[in-house]
């Protein structure tokens, strides 16, 4: 690892990941197929699709309905976000600096069939963060705090 500072977190490439519940899986990769230009680039199987625009990615999960509730609000359409990293190297960096951080680290880092390599985390009101390398989507930070 080159991060030497340990008050700034590692370099991210920004949050370009969004992972949406969809009550219709084709009737959404459509829409974003057409609206966005994104393309699916890995679809494990009929209920699971992952599109890219190059720069972003949205995994899109069916599921039978979204109908937030008090008692399901936590099963509302957002799934998840993501922060993405510029190789797995990167997101290990990243795992050390949540841990030292002494945020809730919900699943240890993983490599995923398709190539993308994560952990997850949840924010202070329990939202689900990956820390995210994904091979499909490349392109540079405009963070301008870098």
């Amino acid at each position: 690892m080159d991060h030497t500072d340990v008050n700034q977190p590692p370099h991210m490439l920004g949050l370009r990941h969004l992972a949406l519940r969809v009550v219709d899986i084709e009737r959404s990769k459509a829409f974003y197929a057409r609206v966005f230009g994104m393309r699916p680039v890995w679809e494990p199987d009929p209920l699971n699709s992952y599109l890219s625009s190059g720069s972003d990615n949205l995994a899109l999960h069916q599921i039978s309905s979204v109908t937030p509730s008090r008692e399901n609000a936590h099963e509302g359409a957002l799934d998840h976000f993501g922060f993405l990293m510029e190789n797995p190297e990167a997101v290990d960096e990243m795992f050390l600096w949540v841990k030292s951080c002494q945020a809730l680290i919900t699943k240890e880092p993983k490599q995923h069939r398709d190539g993308s390599y994560s952990f997850y985390m949840a924010d202070p009101d329990g939202n689900t963060i990956q820390i995210l390398y994904e091979p499909n989507v490349t392109g540079p930070s405009t963070n301008p705090a870098r």
